[in-house]
């Protein structure tokens, strides 16, 4: 469980990573137990327990051409599975480095000019595509995997290099901002970007990355700060050097620190709608006084610019103070990763970072400000108005610090108990009562949970309407639990379950995007000792009850925290969180709980410890192949019933496999009700599905259920022996599926809470805007909203999934260490155990898009989240039916675009924290995009699209006067970044699923991409844009318009007042949630007046031409 803290803030977020759902997480921690034996992952045997002592890891085989010299250090321990070369250094300036040489990867196999540099590394190697239909996430919103500058994540064609990285760690961080300037810490973060001595130009080194490339980002949380960057390998070198300029003499100039100033505002003012980041600021104010855990740590305009000149402190020499003080060589750790061979890169390492100077103090050390929490107020309990419409209850418990028993693991032993779903567990007993749908238990390991001074261990539960009515009989189930493992004490069994679970994963592990990796692994330097650089946050590596003993009994009622959200609060919570305006109130723990806490209370029944695990796999046998050796999946099944697609690995050669299903029918698409029954048939199969198949989900076989716009997505991934296992249960649930009157109702009222909290978010409704626009027969997420206000009945449901089952399409991938005919049987699985007829005909799996008017047009809506000041522009430009080469160019467009857009809209005019253009590729027609999200507290909405359109006439200039040598830069990027190398078996996976579920089955779509960048010139690429932004361009703008001053326009926004402030009159009986059951529409500000409005949506479209149904294929 990896969650983001308010402390660990990006500076700046590359585009795939913007367009990426997030994924919903699982109980299970992310920790795990390794071997250390040398047991190659061909075998067939289960690999054995881990030991407690080191072992020298297994090397991999030395490649042609490397030099006996190029030594590896055998003292770190690494994954059998893992191929790359290790080696770690020390400078004489006392910066620590790790070497990793990834010679693995054959020579490249491109046939451009500079085959040798072919490299690129795409930005996300998310594997999950839609986005989960689990009950408390926001199940609906990115349905529309078509509208895909949402699909960058596909370019990867897998034949080249990986990219090279690097990550860099300091151990500084929000715990040492001085009392005057909060987020101090955070702001250096950013200001060293902003040019250096060497290299002065302000986003220099960010224009380098975009040029070659790369991506970067950084991260401040407590007490450490992390800075990462991939590009090509040519430009491997150049780029440290330029990067590594942070840390010797970077420039901080005076007028960038007035600007970027804005930028970490923008990125607080974000931040501020978030409950989880609210929850964070109101915990740490519960410290004690002065204790850094009750610190500011985003920073904003009123800390590090107001409030400074208020008191006359100079930011900018406080800046230089601080980066001398604590960027030190002897704080920092670095990471970096190529495909060069050791020696060189110690070369590299050596010349480059030796000039970080060292200035001989003592690191920070808050290791003596223990029991932060150790206060009066701590044991109450808090009451808080959340943001979105939640029940969630979380209990907390401060402890000493935990990060010296990682050998141990502690806290992810009792997570793991604390946080199961099966028989016996707290979950299961919630959930037959109908009071809870998830719960998260446990330690996310980030600093704010997890520091020097201390660490929590907080159970976290979503509570449905009668699960919040009886909140205190929740609470005193938990109590029960941790209780009844104070009784049984730590068991060993469970203990080595655990281990043997993860020592499979980290034996047969897949490696991972070298950004990622060599993040991590820079940080774990700062954590454990140097053998266990790359296992000591996944190994288990000794049981020891005493010290499991020692936090378990420090888990009591007496020294709980409560932490309560529910809309219910609204009126009720007096008292305010100082920077982020949380509302609450505190009070005791009634007499009545206290007093039978504090005797030996009776333990219900119904608990008890998880039984022996069925589905650990014990078999990793490589599976021999029972067809020839294919390049792309092949259709092995095809009749009236279904279609299956088929690709044996013969690449990355580990015992798991990916199995994805979708069950088409064009009865979803019927009626907004019948996309409700759909999200709730969905959310209550998991929900029936979740305790059978929780063991199975622990075991490292991963599932998911999707609900797609034209049918369920089922997904399942991990271990091969044991996943047909996982597969059949899904289908017996899904044949077999029940749903009491209980479970129906409980449901209704989490989805209207779900579709609610899509609709406050700016981005959401922007998006459900932008759609409902473009592509009419989209059921929006207000028309949901309102349906599932109409008195759906359980017999309704029950209907629905009779017709479901009755007719239907099944369409399949299946990738991995199976066999065909293994394959051919999960398809025949789910016909023999559904017995549907077949469709008709296929439905059609994308929707037809409007032929936009040659004009501008502009929707503008007030933003449904009522006081919040976030507001998101975005002007997109619709292209239409475009070809595969068409496509290319508008990826090279926006790539050209990345950096100019940012430097411009965000760096000078400070608009926004989040800038970006996209790629839009909406049911396969084409269009791109500019977005900025902004605050109606600084600028108006219209002010902000004239400014983006100041940017796109600038852009269109430079364009024009574009050098050929810019130019075959950035096409010789992109092609690099469609061949580089698969670091893992899901990103090839993702990539064919993306064709088979759009049914375009363009398998070497990348191939064909790449020849055609290889026929575009520079007037291509000008003429394109000229033509698109000329007097005959498509254009749509969407406003979302938050609340604040700047938007005078606008009847509510007429006073300013605090942002997100709810009812701050306890008396005022009016709900300050807002309706959002329909869309107010607002006026063009003189400054658009030539734009044409759009008030109705539906009578716009009304009058458009549709686009036939099309398909990207040559």
């Amino acid at each position: 469980m990896k969650k983001e803290t308010s402390a660990g803030k990006k500076r700046r977020t590359n585009l795939a990573s913007l367009l990426s759902t997030e994924m919903p997480q699982k109980n299970k921690s992310k920790t795990s137990c390794g071997t250390l034996q040398e047991l190659g992952p061909e075998s067939g045997e289960p690999p054995p327990q881990p030991q407690t002592e080191p072992r020298a890891a297994l090397t991999a085989g030395d490649p042609a051409g490397i030099a006996e010299k190029d030594f590896e250090d055998l003292q770190i321990i690494k994954s059998p599975s893992d191929p790359k070369k290790y080696r770690y250094i020390e400078l004489s300036n006392g910066l620590r480095a790790l070497l990793i040489s990834d010679q693995s990867q054959e020579a490249c196999t491109c046939k451009s000019d500079q085959s040798d540099d072919d490299d690129y590394d795409g930005d996300d190697s998310e594997e999950e595509e839609e986005e989960d239909g689990g009950s408390d996430q926001d199940s609906d919103a990115d349905r529309d995997s078509n509208d895909s500058g949402e699909v960058r994540k596909k370019m990867k064609k897998g034949t080249s290099e990986k990219q090279s990285a690097a990550a860099l760690c300091i151990c500084v961080g929000s715990f040492s901002d001085p009392e005057d300037l909060p987020g101090l810490a955070h702001f250096l973060e950013h200001m060293v970007f902003m040019g250096s001595e060497k290299y002065p130009a302000e986003n220099g080194f960010d224009a380098f990355l975009k040029k070659h490339g790369g991506s970067d980002n950084a991260s401040t949380d407590l007490e450490r700060t992390i800075f990462q960057f991939d590009v090509q390998r040519k430009y491997f070198r150049e780029a440290l050097d330029r990067w590594a300029q942070f840390f010797i003499c970077p420039l901080m100039i005076e007028d960038a620190i007035e600007r970027e100033v804005e930028a970490v505002d923008s990125e607080y003012q974000l931040a501020r709608p978030s409950d989880s980041h609210r929850k964070e600021m109101l915990f740490g104010s519960l410290a004690k006084p002065k204790h850094p855990m009750s610190k500011f740590c985003w920073g904003n305009a009123q800390t590090l610019k107001h409030e400074p000149k208020e008191k006359m402190i100079n930011t900018y020499e406080r800046l230089q103070e601080f980066w001398g003080r604590y960027y030190s060589a002897h704080y920092m750790t670095l990471a970096v990763q190529s495909r060069e061979t050791l020696d060189t890169l110690e070369e590299w390492v050596r010349e480059i970072f030796i000039k970080v100077p060292n200035n001989g103090q003592t690191r920070a050390d808050f290791s003596n400000l223990q029991d932060p929490f150790a206060t009066p107020d701590f044991n109450k309990l808090y009451r808080v108005v959340p943001v979105r419409k939640i029940h969630a209850l979380t209990v907390s418990w401060a402890l000493p610090p935990q990060g010296m028993h990682y050998r141990v693991k502690p806290l992810h032993y009792l997570s793991w108990l604390v946080g199961h779903e099966g028989a016996g567990s707290i979950l299961s007993v919630l959930r037959k009562k109908c009071w809870a749908l998830c719960l998260f238990g446990g330690n996310s390991e980030t600093g704010f949970d997890q520091n020097t001074t201390y660490s929590i261990f907080s159970i976290s539960i979503t509570l449905t309407d009668e699960g919040y009515q009886n909140f205190y009989q929740v609470v005193h189930l938990v109590f029960q639990y941790m209780k009844m493992l104070q009784k049984l004490e730590p068991q060993q069994r469970i203990y080595e379950e655990i281990q043997k679970i993860d020592a499979n994963e980290f034996h047969y592990q897949e490696q991972t995007d070298p950004i990622e990796y060599v993040e991590k692994i820079c940080e774990n330097m700062q954590l454990f000792p140097k053998e266990d650089f790359l296992c000591g946050d996944q190994l288990m590596f000794e049981y020891n009850p005493e010290l499991i003993s020692r936090a378990l009994e420090l888990l009591t009622p007496e020294r709980a925290n409560l932490l309560l959200l529910s809309p219910e609060h609204e009126g009720q919570c007096p008292q305010k969180e100082k920077w982020f305006g949380t509302q609450y109130s505190v009070e005791d723990i009634p007499m009545e709980w206290t007093e039978l806490w504090s005797k030996d209370f009776p333990l219900s029944p119904a608990l008890h410890l998880p039984a022996e695990n069925k589905f650990i796999a014990t078999d990793f046998t490589l599976k021999t192949s029972d067809c020839p050796d294919v390049e792309y999946p092949v259709k092995i099944v095809e009749n009236s019933h279904g279609r299956l697609w088929f690709k044996k690995d013969m690449k990355f050669k580990i015992p798991k496999a990916y199995i994805r299903f979708n069950l088409l029918t064009p009865l979803i698409q019927e009626s907004p009700e019948n996309l409700v029954l759909f999200d709730l048939f969905v959310n209550i199969l998991a929900h029936n599905l979740a305790e059978p198949a929780y063991d199975a989900d622990v075991a490292q076989l991963e599932y998911k259920m999707v609900p797609w716009d034209y049918g369920l997505v089922i997904r399942l991934k991990g271990f091969n022996h044991k996943l047909p296992l996982l597969l059949n249960l899904i289908v017996d649930y899904l044949a077999e599926f029940t749903a009491t009157l209980d479970v129906f109702s409980m449901f209704v009222e989490q989805l209207k809470k779900t579709y609610f909290n899509i609709l406050i978010k700016p981005e959401r409704l922007g998006k459900d805007v932008r759609l409902q626009i473009l592509e009419p027969s989209r059921w929006s997420v207000i028309q949901k909203y309102q349906a599932i206000n109409k008195n759906l009945t359980v017999e309704d449901l029950m209907q629905f999934v009779t017709k479901f089952k009755a007719e239907m399409f099944v369409e399949g991938l299946v990738q991995g260490n199976f066999t065909k005919d293994e394959s051919k049987e999960f398809l025949q699985y789910f016909v023999e155990k559904l017995q549907f007829q077949p469709l008709p005909s296929e439905p059609p799996v994308l929707f037809r898009v409007v032929d936009l008017p040659k004009k501008h047009h502009l929707c503008k809506v007030q933003s449904l989240n009522k006081g919040d000041a976030n507001s998101e522009v975005t002007v997109y430009y619709q292209s239409g039916i475009k070809s595969l080469i068409e496509h290319a160019l508008m990826e090279l467009l926006v790539m050209h675009m990345e950096e100019p857009c940012f430097d411009f809209l965000r760096t000078k005019e400070t608009l926004g924290y989040q800038v970006y253009p996209t790629c839009r590729n909406t049911s396969s027609i084409l269009g791109f995009s500019v977005t900025v999200e902004t605050q109606a507290t600084k600028f108006s909405t219209d002010f902000v699209e004239n400014k983006i359109e100041e940017f796109l006439v600038n852009f269109g200039e430079k364009m024009t006067n574009l050098s050929d040598e810019a130019f075959q830069a950035q096409v010789t990027a992109l092609i690099k970044l469609k061949e580089c190398e698969d670091t893992h078996l899901g990103e090839e996976v993702d990539r064919n699923w993306f064709e088979v579920v759009t049914q375009q089955y363009l398998f070497d779509r990348l191939s064909k991409e790449i020849l055609a960048l290889k026929q575009l010139t520079k007037a291509d690429l000008v003429s394109w844009y000229m033509e698109h932004r000329g007097a005959d361009s498509k254009k749509l703008s969407v406003h979302v318009v938050g609340f604040g001053q700047e938007e005078r326009n606008n009847g509510d926004n007429q006073t300013d007042f605090d942002p997100l402030q709810k009812s701050e009159d306890s008396t005022d009986k009016c709900s300050s949630y807002g309706e959002v059951s329909k869309l107010t529409f607002l006026p063009a500000s003189p400054v658009l007046a030539g734009a044409s409005m759009i008030t109705d949506i539906r009578a716009f479209t009304s009058s458009l031409t549709l686009h036939p149904y099309h398909k990207i294929l040559g």
